[in-house]
């Protein structure tokens, strides 16, 4: 069995989530003639403290989504089979998950936020103006982003 994993640590500075960076580089054909450069656009930055571990186990399948949230929307209760990698670009997210200690967490604009396998969790808009987010996913291959069935969510897996 392939197991994806990857390891972003960070010791006394919060790590910080790139989705995309604004960069020209110069680039060169294989006849070393200068073709066009690659447009590179940074999308959204988020900032998370202390370190993150991605490990899903098996083929694994990567998805990103632009997720907007209007005033008074939820994602609905779900949980995942795993991980998300997320970053708030404008509002704030307030996200119910047992993982908090009171077990709800709000996030705002320039945050991130880190999704784990198994546990139900929601997030809803209780702000006045949409919440953006910016998310990817690494998940088992075959398996869906979101499990809406809460039978099928279980943290001790």
């Amino acid at each position: 069995m392939r197991r994806f994993r990857r390891a972003l640590a960070a010791a006394a500075v919060p790590s910080v989530f790139v989705v995309t960076a604004a960069v020209t580089l110069p680039a060169a054909s294989a006849e070393g003639q200068q073709s066009t450069p690659p447009v590179i656009k940074e999308v959204a930055e988020g900032k998370q403290k202390g370190s993150v571990r991605v490990d899903v186990d098996g083929h694994v399948q990567v998805n990103y989504r632009k997720i907007t949230l209007s005033p008074g929307a939820s994602t609905g209760r779900h949980c995942h089979y795993g991980r998300l990698i997320g970053v708030v670009k404008s509002g704030k997210l307030t996200h119910y998950a047992p993982v908090y200690p009171g077990g709800v967490h709000t996030y705002s604009a320039g945050e991130s936020i880190v999704e784990g396998s198994g546990y139900v969790h929601e997030g809803r808009n209780e702000g006045k103006k949409d919440v953006v987010l910016w998310v990817t996913y690494v998940t088992p291959e075959g398996k869906p982003l979101a499990e809406p069935d809460l039978s099928k969510c279980d943290a001790r897996r």
